[in-house]
């Protein structure tokens, strides 16, 4: 399994590309993915968090804590594209821009799963305030697509042409570049503005799956165990690991499957099925935040994987 590291520097404001350093990295003329973040919507440090760890965020910020979002890259094709527009788009989008293969504009489309808060926000910052891009290709299923042209600020990024909406439809294969094919999955979430999706990413030797957000995987009308034997890698939504961490709030206005559920019911995988796995949008109670915490140790031990900061495959 490949895996890299991305580092970066923050100093004087100025967001600098440090390193990238991969053991076994892809092809330059290949496909790759790269995790560019692995935090629930929130963020972390996450807002009103009084924790330690938090605090010391707040005042040392580490450029590793990003809202999930995953960049992958064509580079025989010199193309390359973002899957969520977060909170840290602009950060995102550079580090997309540094990475092996990639070229230094902006990323040639962004796919959306759904429309809430961090998933698809940052596409504010290709507006007029900020980049004042042109016709940045946007993939949206048709819910979320008529969302963006009839709601404010959104509307105004179509008007500008900011951004060009490509419609999505579930099941259907897109391919926005000559190596890479996407399909959207629904899935069920709590779809107040929009669908829900996650997607099915094919590359020329692998593929993947990316399900950030979803209610529980009993309500998926698809077998999880199915999906994941489709795919070669499965980076599932790992927000809370059980159902004690947010205390003052009732944990079924936000559902999504607990890490010890998913576990149990990964437990009769077969090993190589359960090594696909790896855990990703993980709420800032979530311990898994912590690579040495027992929580992710266990996970380990499980034979899955907590999906980190720069984490690179090739598909």
């Amino acid at each position: 399994m490949k895996r890299g590291a991305l580092s970066i520097l923050v100093a004087c404001g100025t967001l600098l590309l440090a390193s990238f350093s991969v053991a076994e990295g892809p092809a330059s003329s290949g496909v790759s993915l790269t995790v560019l973040g692995n935090v629930q919507d929130g963020g972390y440090p996450h807002i009103g968090c009084e924790r330690p760890d938090c605090r010391n965020l707040f005042l040392r910020p580490a450029g590793q804590h990003q809202v999930v979002c995953l960049g992958v890259v064509d580079a025989a094709a010199g193309k390359q594209f973002l899957f969520e527009a977060t909170p840290d788009a602009a950060r995102q989008a550079f580090q997309l821009a540094g990475l092996p293969g990639a070229h230094d504009g902006m990323p040639d489309g962004i796919f959306v799963t759904h429309a809430h808060w961090g998933h698809y926000t940052g596409l504010g910052l290709l507006g007029r305030e900020a980049k004042g891009a042109k016709g940045v290709a946007v993939y949206a299923m048709p819910k979320l697509k008529g969302f963006l042209e009839q709601n404010g600020p959104w509307s105004q990024l179509v008007e500008l042409g900011n951004i060009a909406l490509h419609a999505l439809s579930a099941d259907n294969v897109v391919q926005p570049s000559p190596q890479l094919r996407v399909t959207p999955l629904r899935v069920p979430h709590r779809d107040e503005f929009s669908e829900t999706v996650g997607f099915r990413l094919e590359g020329p030797e692998r593929s993947a799956l990316f399900i950030p957000d979803i209610d529980k995987w009993s309500r998926w009308e698809r077998s999880l165990a199915d999906e994941v034997a489709r795919v070669d890698l499965a980076f599932l939504d790992g927000t809370f690991h059980d159902g004690g961490e947010l205390g003052h709030r009732d944990m079924a206005e936000v559902p999504h499957p607990f890490i010890v559920e998913s576990l149990a019911l990964m437990e009769g995988w077969a090993d190589a099925e359960r090594d696909k796995v790896h855990f990703i949008h993980l709420n800032h109670t979530n311990r898994l935040l912590d690579p040495t915490s027992e929580q992710s140790l266990a996970v380990e031990a499980a034979g899955c994987h907590v999906a980190r900061f720069g984490d690179r495959f090739q598909l």
